[in-house]
């Protein structure tokens, strides 16, 4: 094969893999390139028994193809130190042979520059040469300062690896020594979507408003999550890393970056992983920027983003709200990353999500994810005070600034109903919910999510109808004692001072089909909620008809509310082959008789009684 003739101007530099490598001794710290970009020649000269060294510290964050440093044979020339695991080394790990820092992304290179983790050779792939540079290719993140501060740098030169922009660019004068090397880069293609990823991407869609800026990284949930934004519009990306799906929205037109307050108009990354679709993408292309992790991993950088959704995942969460994400009980499974970056990042950004999505179960279901502690010896790396939104195919939790009662309550919601009943027995034993609170049972109820939607009121006003969740009795509270003295009048018929835990109780946990409560609540820019009405029936079967009422917080009367909820309530009394629904109405109460009104059914009223049915056939 021909050689490329870059290597005729820089033949001073240019060097096999076995030539190169024998600038490493006896304990030296080397620096191996990350995913993609795995210098896999170079590392296989490295481990080859013609190098006679010993005691040689083999540094990284996750690698793809063989990791020979790691194997039996490696120990007493080789020692691994892996930042983040990846599955190359995650046996070794577990057995000893290797060793695991953890750490933030974002604390990498400064521990690079302090020399705290030396780096005297770094073992790269780069582009070919153009006009005196290369580039790091698909993998700047912590790379770009391992080479930075590196006594040696190795680079194998790949006219398959794309050219990349911002901190990706080296000077040849960089660099020691030239490989060349042509090889497919390694792909991952993107996750077959299944039912739970979908369900799991749904939840996440729905808490994304147009013009927000996203951080996700690579699997079936992130997948599915990008995959759900195509509705989406001015969407921005600020990310860790970048993978086919985001090609897809940019190239939709879903992506624009046009409203992001730093790096307007362009997609920020520190790599890129996927297929040869994503490399290709990146290949001299302007409107993506490659940043190293100190700079996209920064939180007071991500917090400067409006609307920041960073999206991670979680082995398994607590019901306090603890994530564990890096480890199976004892046994280190992957790393940090930027989970901890990102999810304090984007909870300083205006109106930002920082969001843990995961599946509710594991092992064909037959191990939950959501668990009562976490396992013996699991460690933290997202904490009780830095968790926001957890997202399961059951539904959302929003856990930010919520007791622990509340969290847990929030939690045993979106598990596998199969594990409910376990977990709240648990949450009961650990003292973290009322001693008489409702248990759920294995066969559901599930949340009627096809119930949920908008209303929008003629003067504008936008709430948000869903059935009760069992989460929302401290909701009911407030709304309660934020009504008017009248406002009660008219819905009890009376005076009452209290409304007393047992009632709230019952309320929030209906079953969905004899009984029913429709909520409506004002959300805040931040995504929380705040009850503004509320609307139930309980079913009579001797009749095939249901005893109704509601109520409405005094300050969001006369907008169409009680209208809203009764229709909501007459669709879902509807489903279940109800022939109407009735309610006691006080003769002064004229509000409620124009809610009936509005509500477009056919209403008979008892001038004697003042019981109304609104007839649903």
């Amino acid at each position: 094969m021909a050689r490329p003739e870059w290597t005729e101007e820089w033949s001073p530099k240019v060097s096999t893999a076995e030539g190169a490598v024998r600038h490493i001794k006896s304990g030296d710290h080397v620096f191996v390139g990350s995913s993609a970009a795995t210098p896999q020649l170079l590392v296989n000269a490295m481990c080859s028994p013609m190098l006679d060294v010993a005691d040689v510290e083999v540094t990284s964050i996750m690698t793809l193809g063989p990791a020979p440093y790691c194997e039996p044979l490696a120990v007493g020339r080789f020692r691994h130190n892996a930042m983040f695991i990846g599955a190359n080394a995650r046996l070794a790990v577990r057995e000893g042979l290797a060793d695991y820092t953890p750490i933030h992304l974002s604390d990498v290179p400064r521990l690079f520059r302090s020399r705290q983790q030396p780096v005297d050779v770094a073992l790269v792939v780069v582009s070919e040469p153009r006009y005196g540079t290369v580039t790091l290719g698909t993998s700047v993140d912590v790379v770009r300062a391992a080479v930075d501060v590196a006594g040696t740098v190795i680079a194998e030169v790949n006219p398959r690896m794309p050219r990349t922009s911002g901190d990706a660019i080296l000077k040849l004068e960089e660099i020691d020594w030239l490989v060349p090397h042509r090889f497919e880069l390694q792909e991952i293609a993107p996750a077959v979507p299944h039912g739970v990823a979908e369900k799991i991407g749904g939840h996440i869609a729905r808490l994304v408003e147009d013009g927000s800026t996203i951080q996700a990284g690579i699997g079936s949930i992130p997948d599915a999550a990008i995959a759900a934004l195509k509705g989406k519009r001015d969407l921005g990306i600020h990310t860790e890393m970048m993978s086919d799906g985001v090609v897809d929205l940019i190239e939709r037109g879903v992506v624009t970056n046009r409203l992001k307050a730093l790096d307007a108009g362009v997609s920020v990354t520190s790599f890129v992983l996927g297929t040869r679709r994503v490399y290709d993408f990146v290949n001299d292309n302007p409107d993506v920027l490659f940043r190293s992790t100190e700079y996209t991993n920064d939180a007071n950088v991500i917090a400067r983003q409006p609307r920041m959704v960073a999206i991670n995942g979680a082995i398994e969460v607590d019901l306090t709200g603890q994530v564990c994400s890096d480890s199976v009980g004892t046994r280190f499974h992957s790393g940090f990353g930027g989970q901890v970056d990102f999810m304090r990042g984007a909870s300083q950004s205006s109106g930002g999500k920082p969001i843990i999505a995961l599946p509710s179960t594991v092992k064909d279901e037959v191990v939950s994810r959501i668990v009562p502690r976490l396992s013996p010896g699991a460690g933290v790396v997202t904490n009780r005070a830095d968790v926001h939104f957890v997202i399961t195919e059951y539904g959302v939790a929003d856990l930010h600034g919520k007791s622990v009662r509340e969290r847990a309550l929030a939690l045993v919601q979106i598990a596998h109903p199969r594990f409910r009943p376990w977990l709240m027995k648990e949450a009961k034993a650990l003292r973290l919910v009322y001693p008489d609170q409702l248990e759920p049972t294995a066969e559901g109820p599930l949340y009627p999510e096809q119930w949920e939607g908008w209303f929008a009121a003629r003067d504008g006003t936008r709430v948000f109808l869903r059935p009760v969740r069992p989460t929302d009795e401290d909701l009911l509270k407030d709304f309660f004692y934020g009504l008017s003295s009248e406002s009660i009048y008219m819905r009890y018929a009376g005076t009452r001072k209290t409304w007393p835990h047992e009632e709230r109780l019952r309320i929030a946990n209906v079953n969905y089909e004899s009984e029913m409560t429709i909520v409506a609540v004002a959300i805040d820019e931040n995504g929380h909620e705040r009850l503004v009405g509320l609307g139930t029936y309980v079913v009579n079967p001797e009749r095939n008809e249901a005893e109704t009422a509601f109520i409405v917080a005094d300050e969001y009367q006369g907008r169409g509310i009680g209208a809203a909820l009764f229709r909501r309530l007459a669709d879902v009394a509807r489903t279940k082959g109800l022939r109407a629904l009735v309610a006691d109405v006080l003769p002064q109460n004229a509000a409620m008789f124009r809610v009936l009104q509005k509500a477009g059914l056919a209403v008979q009223v008892d001038d004697r009684t003042g019981r109304v049915a609104a007839l649903l056939r």
